[in-house]
């Protein structure tokens, strides 16, 4: 199953397909006994989708039956026994991807020519991502975090490994001292590559960045690089070839420390545009701007969810069992302000209780 969205990914999964693209959503549960029907539950809205094909005169009976088959593979693929918060399922002919998001899904299936990814947008933006780069003189790892967790990742160049011909392990030992480890114009070289590499990947996928390693690492990178200067380190050896826990618990009080920084910030821009009249508040005003490319910076709830209807003029509250509902619209914004340059920032439950759980900062 998929965890992590790049932009190049979130393109890909963008672009049209042929007729039918199936989007399979569905709210899953990480702990007993809420998950004991999640199985029955993902099968039964894969076979609703199966039934919307069947019922689909734009289908072609060879199309069903690859889309179908897609699906199948698909369900086949799902581990439950690791679950989170939703599942999505993507299926096109001769192709399907299986999704686990750490925030909830509504449950739903949709049949279009291209595949509906705003759950998948705003889940990420929710898990707050970061970077972790783990410098020692003969390796340096980069780790996807976000969501309580860290995980390897193996893209731009990374990991990368000192070439053995630049690197004589026994010499080192005879020098006898970390820091002089780290004063070799070899390693000083390696670590300008890792630099390097890193910059290249930020350019592409920025985020906040820590950086671990001994002491000594982490001066020699600040002094030989570019895009790691700016980024906040972490003296803690042993974590290039650590594990994905090793890594999470070494940078966790950290991280966590920034994520209360950010939102004080956010509390507090929001309160100087209320001030300016540059505030928008709930659902409804707040789609309104979006929709108008007008929000600069959104604030949301990290659980809000509210389920409504479009009149025409303002969205109502809605059941959702109505025909028209729409019960991802906080999903909705959060894709529309992305898609217009706005900054989106997920905060704790109760953090704009004054707001309705939603509110952004205009533009003008």
């Amino acid at each position: 199953m998929e965890h992590a969205l790049s932009p190049t990914t979130l393109s890909e999964l963008r672009r049209p397909r042929p007729y039918p693209a199936v989007s399979v959503l569905t709210p899953t549960h990480r702990r007993e006994p809420y998950n004991a029907q999640d199985r029955v539950r993902l099968r039964n809205v894969v076979s609703e989708a199966k039934r919307q094909l069947e019922a689909d005169p734009a289908v072609t009976r060879e199309r069903r039956a690859d889309v179908a088959a897609q699906l199948d593979q698909a369900l086949g693929e799902v581990d439950l026994t690791h679950s989170e918060d939703g599942l999505v399922i993507f299926a096109a002919p001769g192709e399907h991807q299986v999704w686990s998001l750490a925030r909830s899904v509504p449950e739903r299936v949709v049949l279009s020519d291209t595949f509906l990814t705003r759950n998948l947008v705003s889940a990420q933006v929710s898990e707050r991502p970061f970077w972790v780069l783990s410098v020692s003189a003969d390796r340096a790892t980069l780790w996807n975090g976000g969501g309580g967790r860290v995980t390897e990742e193996r893209s731009g160049g990374f990991p990368m490994t000192r070439r053995a011909e630049n690197f004589d392990p026994e010499r080192l030992e005879r020098v006898g001292d970390m820091p002089s480890t780290f004063r070799d114009e070899g390693t000083r070289h390696f670590l300008r590559e890792a630099d390097t590499a890193l910059g290249a990947l930020l350019r592409d996928r920025p985020r906040p960045l820590y950086v671990t390693g001994e002491q000594a690492a982490l001066s020699c990178l600040d002094e030989v690089g570019d895009a790691s200067r700016t980024a906040l380190q972490i003296p803690h050896g042993g974590l290039a070839q650590g594990t994905p826990e090793a890594v999470w618990q070494a940078v966790r009080t950290v991280v966590e420390s920034e994520d209360l920084r950010t939102i004080d910030t956010v509390t507090k821009e929001l309160e100087s545009a209320r001030g300016r009249k540059e505030f928008a508040a709930g659902v409804d005003e707040v789609w309104q701007n979006a929709r108008e490319a007008r929000v600069r910076l959104l604030a949301v709830e990290e659980n809000y969810r509210v389920t409504v209807r479009d009149d025409g003029d303002h969205l109502v509250p809605a059941s959702t069992d109505d025909l028209d509902a729409r019960d991802d619209i906080v999903d909705e914004i959060v894709e529309q302000c992305l898609e217009t340059g706005a900054d989106v920032r997920f905060v704790p439950d109760g953090t704009l209780a004054d707001a309705g759980g939603i509110a952004g900062v205009l533009r003008y």
